[in-house]
């Protein structure tokens, strides 16, 4: 391999508003697909999923309080840099979250196709993000942790997370919706595992 081809590049602040933006508009359309069609999801999007579907104060305002405690994990072991993007991935995704039912309405949404291409969509905003030096919290946050201090590829922690969260709800919703959540779950995962490895992406 030439030196130019394993040479990182330094992202620019343009690079990482245009990711910000584009990341979290992704995982806040995958979210609502999985709203609508009554699928859950992993990590603390799927508690806060659980909450709104218990009555609970709302997706987007769960989203973001349950995410507060794990910035205080980002600040001190990832840095500045990554908690304040993080931070703003996480609100842009609360309130594109919000404001979702008065912009985007789906006259007719399979439940399967609702898993698949939400969750592809979830799993490239978040591809993004982490490529940029962010998350969208939680799960997210302990995952790239891990990638960065203990080898553990991404990917896989969020997949094994986000499975486990769906399987919890076993006991509140139906069978089906729940294997139609796992496959969400999964199509989020296989993206990260596939794209987001240590050595793959050169960008910083």
């Amino acid at each position: 391999m030439s030196s130019s081809a394993s040479t990182a590049v330094a992202h620019s602040w343009l690079d990482d508003a245009h990711a910000l933006i584009a990341g979290s508009l992704f995982v806040a359309l995958g979210l609502t697909m999985f709203a609508h069609a009554g699928l859950l999801t992993g990590g603390v999007a799927g508690v806060a999923f659980l909450l709104d579907y218990a009555g609970g104060p709302g997706i987007a305002w769960g989203f973001f309080v349950l995410n507060l405690p794990f910035f205080l994990l980002a600040w001190r072991r990832l840095g500045a840099e990554f908690t304040v993007k993080s931070f703003i991935a996480v609100g842009l995704v609360s309130a594109c979250t919000a404001l979702a039912p008065r912009v985007v309405r789906f006259e007719v949404l399979d439940p399967w196709v609702a898993s698949v291409l939400g969750g592809f969509l979830i799993g490239f905003g978040l591809l993004a993000l982490l490529r940029h030096r962010a998350s969208v919290g939680g799960v997210n946050i302990l995952a790239q942790w891990l990638q960065q201090t203990r080898g553990l590829r991404a990917g896989k922690v969020q997949m094994a997370v986000d499975v486990a969260v769906v399987l919890a709800a076993l006991f509140i919703v139906e069978p089906q919706r729940l294997l139609q959540s796992v496959v969400g779950a999964l199509a989020i995962g296989a993206i990260l595992t596939l794209n987001h490895r240590p050595g793959r992406y050169l960008g910083v």
